[in-house]
């Protein structure tokens, strides 16, 4: 593990670099604050530091404060420890109260010292479980656990999003509804396994047909597409490259080649309306195309609804 040392003073900032290096850690050091913050705030930074409470420049108390503004909101942290005058305790609270995490007093005992960098250690060790466990959490809570797509409150949330960067930029924006043809067969002949299978088939070929759009899940066969700078007259080249993909391909399931094909319903955001009536035209969209025989895209434009792919 990296551990920084910032000292002024070039003889104890040896004694301390080679004590521990001979502990078995990596250490980087600095002369001053300004060295230390800065070294700090490189993309691999040590994750412990050991600094001196009075230096050059910027001081070790105000170092801390720094560091921890620096951390604020970004899930990283450091583990900072203060060398103290001995008998100092203005200097220790002011420290503490700056962001530091230990302490230790000059002049410092070996194996003390060694105690209290185990210990930050496993804070560290442990702050990286802790983050770990919380990223899976975030993740799981955005994934469809079936196809590992983004679920249906995900895939809104990147609409939203994608809805205020259209705004902001004037960009197009346009959003498509695909739902699998006669899903339900496919379950009653083949049994839910095989519905499963199908699903994920369809979302290899989605994502397959798709370049930077994102796309999720939000029912049992039926996917939201965002398409950022999608204008309307693109749609029809983008939604057929879908429907394709999908008509050319086939789920293996128990010696079967199961074949299923798509409906697709569009529209293109006018800049103003509501994610609720965008969708809703969305899926009046996908209704139209189920009507006129499915495997084929419909898209709800100003004058109502124009055919963009044969049914």
């Amino acid at each position: 593990m990296k551990v920084l040392i910032a000292e002024d003073d070039p003889t104890s900032r040896r004694i301390l670099e080679a004590m521990l290096a001979k502990w078995g850690y990596c250490v980087i050091t600095a002369r001053d604050g300004d060295e230390a913050l800065k070294a700090l705030a490189e993309e691999d930074a040590p994750h412990i530091a050991i600094l001196d409470r009075l230096m050059p420049g910027i001081d070790g108390a105000n170092v801390c404060r720094k560091i921890r503004n620096m951390e604020a909101g970004t899930g990283e942290y450091t583990y900072l420890i203060l060398l103290t005058v001995k008998g100092s305790k203005e200097n220790i609270v002011s420290g503490m109260e700056a962001g530091a995490d230990d302490y230790i007093t000059k002049p410092y005992d070996e194996q003390e010292l060694r105690v209290r960098l185990s210990a930050g250690r496993r804070i560290i060790d442990l702050h990286k479980e802790l983050t770990t466990a919380k990223n899976h959490l975030l993740e799981q809570s955005r994934t469809d656990p079936l196809t590992g797509i983004l679920n249906r409150r995900a895939v809104m949330s990147e609409l939203l999003v994608e809805m205020a960067r259209s705004q902001g930029e004037n960009n197009q924006l346009s959003v498509a509804l695909l739902d699998i043809d006669h899903f339900k067969s496919v379950n009653d002949t083949h049994g839910h396994a095989a519905g499963d299978a199908v699903i994920r088939e369809c979302v290899l070929q989605i994502g397959s047909a798709l370049r930077c759009d994102r796309f999720g899940r939000i029912g049992g066969e039926e996917f939201l597409i965002v398409l950022p700078s999608a204008a309307e007259d693109n749609l029809p080249v983008i939604c057929g490259r879908i429907l394709s993909m999908i008509n050319e391909s086939a789920t293996m399931f128990n010696g079967s080649a199961i074949r299923v094909t798509a409906s697709i319903g569009a529209a293109t955001w006018d800049g103003a309306e509501s994610l609720d009536i965008l969708l809703a035209r969305a899926d009046k969209a996908l209704y139209m195309a189920k009507k006129s025989g499915r495997n084929c895209v419909k898209i709800s434009g100003p004058m109502e609804f124009a055919v963009m792919a044969d049914c």
